[in-house]
């Protein structure tokens, strides 16, 4: 099945100076598993190769069934120095619940059906 991050989680992000963190809350502990594996840094960082330049490192927080991203160099400098529209990276974190993925059998009942 595929959904988009948006179905299964939620997220919050900001900004670190140049750098942006986006932190994916999964609603599941059968979903935080599957997005171990699932959510790469490869993946989120090709998703969101505009926004992040300097790469991605990811953390994982299993007591909040969470991973958190920081996009290295995804600021401008900071919020400061940057002259982008969105200089904390507040739309960060949606901008990563856009990402597409494919779930496998067994988790669709975790999923939050959107509206056509």
């Amino acid at each position: 099945m595929r959904v988009r991050l948006e179905q299964i989680a939620w997220a919050r992000s900001g900004d670190k100076g140049p750098n942006s963190n986006a932190g994916v809350l999964f609603r599941h502990e059968p979903l935080y598993r599957w997005a171990l594996d699932a959510l790469s840094v490869e993946v989120v960082g090709a998703h969101l190769a505009g926004i992040a330049k300097g790469g991605v490192t990811r953390h994982e927080m299993p007591n909040l069934l969470a991973l958190n991203f920081i996009l290295h160099d995804s600021l401008g400098g900071g919020g400061s120095e940057s002259l982008l529209n969105d200089a904390q990276g507040k739309t960060h974190g949606q901008a990563l619940l856009r990402l597409e993925v494919e779930l496998p059998a067994g988790l669709e009942a975790y999923v939050d059906r959107l509206p056509d």
